[in-house]
């Protein structure tokens, strides 16, 4: 199961990082937005296709509210504690990656699609 986790992980973070990079980048927006956006973007993908393939469960829309707001205030946070320390965007970017991994399988296993 975690291994269909990680799979999925990894298209939704190059989603996350494509559309981070475009909003620091291109629209030159804070680290914290940039964050929320480019998570928006993943939570959606990773949301129905964890509960399909990692989890076998239907997607509702309680399911998602559950996932989005606890995921978005992780990503949200970690971009917040990154614009305070003036970090560089990549390290903002592997902090979250390496958090949204493991509290966001423990989260969706345990309260999402238990």
């Amino acid at each position: 199961m975690f291994l269909k986790y990680i799979s999925i992980g990894i298209l939704n973070t190059g989603l996350h990082w494509i559309f981070f990079g475009m909003s620091i980048f291109l629209l030159n927006l804070s680290q914290s937005l940039a964050n929320l956006i480019g998570f928006s973007v993943a939570v959606t993908f990773s949301f129905f296709m964890n509960a399909k393939f990692t989890f076998n469960k239907t997607p509702t829309g309680l399911r998602y509210i559950l996932f989005t707001i606890f995921m978005g205030f992780l990503s949200y946070t970690t971009g917040l504690i990154a614009d305070e320390l003036n970090l560089h965007p990549i390290i903002t970017l592997i902090s979250f990656s390496a958090l949204s991994l493991i509290l966001g399988y423990l989260y969706s296993k345990w309260i999402v699609f238990k």
